[in-house]
């Protein structure tokens, strides 16, 4: 198996280079030149995907039939392979090897994808969305297109559409949360997000930064009150066994995108992108699918668990969050052509 070329690569003397180039056509070794990893002889390629969400979530079961799919598909030829639980490193650690080269794909949320090109999260403000026909629209619309520009503009290159992370709900270990003054002072975990930071501080509470994979840990030895996420991940990760309330906020919607390198990306053949991008778009309507039914179904779940559940009203934390100034300073920041793109398919904000 050839591997992906570092700097020190390309200082292996004269007589091993000759020897490599008697055993790989021109078009495998332009490939490897290009840094794609590739399996088993020249023609075949080898990719490693990279996602911090469990193995049982709706989205690396999709990313994983997906990939065996393509696998079939390509007669063997392009073998990708998803490694979940965060097995290669944190959603920073992990987006710092994509855009190295090192690890050929990322999927994660558009708020971490945000901390690297701002305009990616722009979906992620709060109370923005009333529903997921308008989430739709705005995301496989012109709101979607301008964020994939975002990406590719930061050297990455988003393949296939978005998956559904959800609308976001809100857990607590003692309590409802009924109003915004339930909030007020809560530990509550979220991810490394200037989008989510500043929404909970706007309500008064204390965001503490927790990867996903500690969650679990931080709310069973109380270091956090409580975390935010959408029911399917609440279930994947049990947090039903450390959470004793969920209550339905809503106040954020999220997606999941794959991308890459794009130099890796870029030195596999025309048709293997092509195929790539068809099966992964495919399984990504799926999974929205699946995502959507797992919504429906998971609360008689959960309360079999032992959660208790209630719903609250957006409008009155919208109302403190305008007060607080939230949307005015989020809009100067994503800039006018951003926000105009947003407002027009959510309506006006703030």
């Amino acid at each position: 198996m050839y591997e992906k070329n570092s700097r020190s690569d390309r200082g292996t003397n004269m007589v091993a280079r000759r020897t490599v180039l008697k055993q790989i056509t021109g078009a495998a070794m332009a490939t490897l030149a290009s840094g794609a990893a590739f399996a088993q002889g020249p023609g075949k390629y080898n990719l490693k995907i990279a996602i911090s969400l469990p193995d049982s979530h709706p989205t690396p079961v999709a990313l994983k039939a997906a990939c065996a799919e393509i696998l079939k598909q390509s007669n063997g030829r392009l073998a990708i392979e998803v490694f979940g639980n965060g097995q290669l490193g944190s959603d920073t650690d992990t987006m710092s090897q994509v855009r190295s080269g090192a690890i050929d794909f990322i999927c994660t949320a558009g708020q971490i994808y945000g901390n690297l090109a701002p305009a990616t999260m722009i979906t992620g403000m709060a109370f923005a969305f009333p529903d997921y026909a308008t989430v739709w629209k705005a995301v496989d619309g012109e709101l979607g297109a301008y964020m994939r520009s975002a990406l590719d503009k930061a050297n990455l290159v988003s393949v296939g559409k978005v998956f559904d992370h959800g609308f976001r709900q809100t857990t607590h270990s003692l309590k409802p949360i009924t109003s915004p003054k339930d909030i007020v002072g809560m530990k509550i975990r979220v991810p490394a997000t200037a989008l989510q930071t500043t929404l909970f501080k706007s309500l008064d509470a204390s965001p503490a930064t927790v990867p996903i994979g500690e969650l679990y840990t931080a709310l069973q030895t109380k270091v956090v009150d409580g975390q935010e996420n959408a029911l399917p991940t609440i279930d994947a990760a049990k947090l039903y066994e450390v959470q004793k309330y969920c209550s339905y906020t809503n106040h954020m919607w999220d997606y999941f995108a794959l991308a890459g390198n794009k130099r890796n990306w870029a030195a596999l053949p025309e048709d293997l992108r092509a195929l790539a991008t068809r099966v992964f778009d495919a399984h990504a309507l799926k999974q929205r699918a699946a995502h959507d039914e797992l919504n429906t179904s998971l609360e008689g779940k959960l309360k079999g668990a032992g959660m208790l559940f209630n719903k609250t009203d957006p409008k009155a934390f919208r109302e403190v969050l305008v007060k607080a100034g939230y949307y005015t300073d989020w809009q100067k920041k994503f800039g006018a052509d951003g926000w105009a793109l947003l407002e027009k398919y959510t309506g006006k904000l703030g």
